[in-house]
């Protein structure tokens, strides 16, 4: 597969992703029938469309670094994720869409430009695609920090709180990462303990790979319906990871309420069961009575990682 094709395929996966995962029915999140208010499913549809070019641009930089015209740290995964949030931004007026997910799928884009393609269909081996993931983020530099600082003021996410140490909001953040020489990664990991795609990123998206693909993946193959795979996985990472969005917002243990929830929907049944329908309904009712303070975002942009993982491993629809 020549490198074009290669990193056209890439952004087509990680967009692919995102569609799908708005698409599904997944309680309190936004979905084709049902959004917040200023935000419905058209804004994160024209997210995906400009998203897509910057997946494109990350996926070269991992081809450059794979054919050894560019190193690992010279890539500006930051830049890129920088760039991405502000053309989200404007394409669409619905506010914050997808800076979590943005921020799990650009490293990934970059890997998987830096992997060998399998096959014609243009599937990758995913230890491979995981092992350089580690590489992209363990590089990262100061001036990727700085740049998801300014991608971050940009995208204005709800629920920040304060952070112990290099806050976002504090101006003299920036002067001490690039003084410190402190990067990404090393910023990612103090905030791991209380943002799940911090977490991710520091882990090497432990979650993504060995929890949230497999069980989809077992999902699609017992269901034969994507959608119901979907809000299945979906329902399955919120009741075993209480989403941090949310406990940022209103605590923990109002996060871990949620998640005895979501797990109770699946035990009767999900999507399969008459039952299962109306506890996901009333799941959905309760979440959204609240001002969108008990949105599990977070759980949805590892949905759609694990998404991106599927197809770029080669499932296809």
């Amino acid at each position: 597969m020549k490198a074009l094709e290669k990193t056209i395929r890439i952004a087509q996966c990680l967009e692919l992703a995102i569609l799908l995962e708005v698409s599904a029915d997944k309680p309190g999140n936004v979905n084709l029938a049902v959004g917040f208010e200023g935000t419905n499913h058209t804004h994160f549809l024209a997210s995906a469309v400009a998203a897509a070019p910057h997946f494109k641009k990350a996926a070269e930089q991992g081809v450059a670094v794979f054919n050894g015209k560019l190193k690992v740290t010279e890539v500006g995964v930051g830049l890129i994720i920088r760039d991405c949030v502000a053309d989200i931004n404007t394409w669409q007026s619905g506010g914050n869409t997808l800076l979590g997910t943005v921020l799990l799928l650009c490293p990934m884009a970059v890997a998987a430009g830096m992997s060998k393609v399998k096959n014609q269909s243009g599937a990758f081996e995913l230890s491979e695609l995981r092992e350089n993931l580690r590489l992209v983020t363990e590089c990262s530099t100061p001036e990727d920090a700085v740049a998801v600082y300014e991608a971050i003021e940009i995208a204005k996410p709800g629920g920040l709180g304060k952070a112990p140490d290099l806050d976002v909001k504090d101006p003299n953040s920036i002067n001490r990462i690039l003084t410190e020489k402190i990067s990404l990664y090393k910023v990612f990991k103090i905030a791991s303990n209380y943002d799940r795609v911090c977490s991710e990123w520091v882990k090497n998206y432990p979650i993504t790979f060995e929890f949230a693909y497999p069980y989809l993946m077992e999902q699609i193959k017992e269901n034969r319906d994507p959608s119901v795979a979907i809000t299945h996985t979906f329902l399955k990472v919120l009741s075993e990871y209480p989403d941090t969005f949310i406990a940022r917002k209103v605590g923990l243990e109002k996060a871990k309420e949620v998640s005895t929830m979501a797990g109770e929907v699946l035990r009767y049944g999900g999507l399969k069961t008459s039952t299962g329908r109306e506890k996901l309904r009333a799941f959905d009712v309760y979440l959204r009575r609240h001002d969108s303070k008990l949105n599990p975002g977070t759980t949805a942009d590892i949905i759609a990682a694990a998404l991106a993982l599927a197809l770029l491993s080669g499932y296809r629809l």
